[in-house]
């Protein structure tokens, strides 16, 4: 069994529950953060220490407070842990059930498993860790397995979420092109975004960029 797990989980009730259901499974060391930074630099300090967790057990949302954090979204907090230590195992648990969102985790994000929120789920978050242990992957919840099996389902690409995310906060074409050239991301000049945003458009029947945002925020796509 693993013997080194992290639970990034802002709700007590739920942590503890978790953490309990973990004991049950005799993993060793289990250690809890309620912010998606201090997951990180638990994360960061475990590598440089030689002692890194071998999984990472993650909602999707974090309550905003008087905290200001860098990382805000179980997604961004799994996209650095993966930069970090690409290979731990990553489990998402959450209430979440839009196909698009789920979908995009195990496409660009990696991860091993998605478990849902609910009556039952922590025998089955249970059951989930010892199959992960033993190698099985792309686990999803009974109730969520379709989301898998939707072929009609866009293949939303990393690159169409950091456009959809940077569109939501306002930013326009010429500025969108400069942030992907700070981040080296390509395509980035303004005719390439500019293809790929009409692309979106017509794919969600999105009459113009606000209601693309729309459309994305219903999804969960940001």
């Amino acid at each position: 069994m693993f013997n080194k797990v992290l639970i990034a989980e802002d709700l007590d009730t739920i942590s503890i529950a978790v953490i309990q259901a973990l004991e049950t499974l005799s993993i060793v060391e289990i250690h809890h953060a309620k912010y998606c930074d201090d997951a990180y630099l638990k994360i960061k300090k475990a590598l440089l220490d030689n002692v890194p967790y071998d999984l990472l057990i993650s909602d999707l949302s974090f309550k905003t407070d008087h905290s200001k954090n860098k990382l805000n979204s179980g997604e961004e907090l799994i996209e650095a842990v993966k930069i970090a230590q690409p290979d731990i195992k990553t489990i998402v648990f959450s209430i979440e059930d839009k196909s698009f969102r789920i979908q995009s985790l195990f496409n660009n994000l990696g991860i091993n498993a998605y478990v849902s929120k609910g009556r039952n789920s922590i025998p089955e978050l249970q059951h989930t860790i010892q199959r992960i242990y033993d190698n099985e992957d792309k686990i999803v919840s009974a109730e969520l397995s379709h989301t898998m099996r939707d072929k009609s389902i866009f293949e939303i690409e990393a690159y169409d979420i950091s456009l959809l995310k940077l569109l939501s906060k306002g930013h326009i074409l010429d500025e969108i092109a400069e942030r992907f050239k700070q981040l080296g991301t390509t395509p980035n000049s303004t005719s390439s975004i500019e293809k790929r945003i009409n692309k979106l458009k017509v794919y969600f029947k999105a009459s113009n960029n606000v209601h693309l945002i729309a459309i994305a925020k219903d999804l969960g796509l940001v």
